[in-house]
């Protein structure tokens, strides 16, 4: 007796999935992640260039409309610069450009310190002459933006000296980490009123190049931590509070000076006391 065989069954074809208007962008991941980057790039380096100072306020909607793109990107954007501490991220107020306290910035200069000791000391034993000749060629665009007073140009430069040796090594985590920590720096700079000039942090990077090109590691250890040194140490992170009178009236300047002759107690003069003769037996400098 044969049996009937079973009827085959038919598989249904998928349903097409509709596509509405405003989801063309969720087709392409890699363009959104583009955009993110590229808005975050742009505001690190206004920060890092000091055209963004502490403080300014990054509103979301004149974001979207300068770089042409969606609200949605513009806050993906600005969340990543917040997890790296470039910028802060308040209820009711919206994006700021961060502000370091001053404990903020001693702890990234002790990162530094901790992270570029380390890699300047393996640089010194495992970077080629081909590699010391571009850090050469970094020298001299830094040299060329100091020279022609390029601050936003010269800023960049100077920065990027110390992620340019750590990509040199093949540590891209490194170097990651390195670039968010001297942007914070850039921005400790201009809350603090940096008075290392960009002259001094030239002359140094051409020093430690020069201990590179020798392969000496106790010397490049010694120029980079007195690199880092001297930029912290030239911050006001211990501001002390001044003499009323010599913040209102600097440079020697009077009361009496500052004040109109109407404004003067009777009886005084706005001019200062005439000074007196020296006497013939005054004590000569020691």
């Amino acid at each position: 007796m044969s049996i009937p065989a079973a009827p085959l069954k038919t598989r249904r074809a998928p349903r097409p999935v509709a596509v509405r208007a405003g989801d063309a962008g969720a087709a392409a991941p890699d363009t959104e992640t583009s955009a993110t980057r590229r808005i975050a790039e742009s505001i690190t380096t206004a920060i890092v260039e000091r055209r963004l100072m502490p403080g300014t306020k990054l509103a979301e909607q004149r974001l979207a409309d300068v770089f042409k793109v969606s609200r949605t990107l513009v806050r993906q954007a600005l969340m990543q610069l917040s997890r790296d501490k470039l910028i802060t991220l308040e209820p009711a107020r919206g994006a700021r450009v961060a502000e370091p306290s001053i404990e903020e910035a001693r702890q990234v200069f002790e990162a530094r310190n901790l992270l570029e000791v380390a890699m300047i000391k393996r640089a010194a034993t495992e970077l080629q002459p081909a590699q010391i000749t571009e850090l050469r060629t970094h020298l001299r665009a830094e040299s060329q933006a100091v020279r022609n007073i390029d601050v936003p140009g010269r800023t960049r430069l100077l920065a990027d000296f110390h992620v340019v040796i750590a990509r040199m090594l093949g540590n891209e985590v490194l170097a990651g980490m390195l670039g968010d920590l001297v942007s914070r720096c850039s921005l400790i700079a201009l809350m603090y009123q940096s008075a290392h000039s960009a002259e001094h942090s030239f002359d140094e990077h051409v020093a430690i190049v020069d201990a590179l090109e020798k392969r000496d590691p106790r010397a490049a250890v010694r120029l980079m931590e007195a690199h880092l040194h001297n930029v912290e140490r030239n911050l006001q992170l211990d501001p002390r509070a001044p003499d009323l009178e010599s913040a209102l009236f600097p440079l020697g300047s009077s009361p009496r000076q500052a004040l109109p002759r109407s404004a003067l107690p009777r009886g005084t003069s706005s001019r200062a006391p005439p000074k007196r003769a020296l006497s013939s037996r005054a004590t000569a400098p020691r």
